[in-house]
């Protein structure tokens, strides 16, 4: 069961456009690519994968949404989660979600959607 609150996590995205998907290759570098994540029933569907972030789905199924912030000064929204990949779509699964943006005076300022 997850420990995100998800109906905050559903409240705030309305307020993001165009996410990046996270993986990390067989080198321990990450792989980014751009996805377009339809939220239903408490999960992420990115659509379907290329062959080289589903290799990594694959081998290190922990991910990355990441949707940056609209405005310099805005957050950004980071859901860590549990991907599964199929031909058709990838799901994943939040484990993890909070915003994030650089405070005024330069410490982290962060917002955690927990239960």
């Amino acid at each position: 069961m997850s420990s995100v609150d998800l109906d905050r996590l559903t409240a705030a995205l309305p307020d993001f456009d165009q996410a990046f998907l996270v993986t990390v290759g067989d080198d321990g570098r990450p792989h980014v690519v751009e996805v377009d994540p339809m939220f239903t029933a408490g999960a992420f569907d990115v659509g379907a994968v290329g062959g080289h972030t589903a290799a990594n789905l694959a081998d290190r199924p922990n991910v990355t949404l990441l949707w940056p912030a609209r405005e310099p000064g805005g957050y950004a929204l980071m859901v860590d989660g549990l991907a599964q990949a199929n031909p058709a779509s990838t799901v994943v699964v939040p484990t993890k979600a909070l915003l994030h943006r650089r405070g005024a005076d330069g410490s982290p300022d962060c917002v955690i959607f927990r239960t």
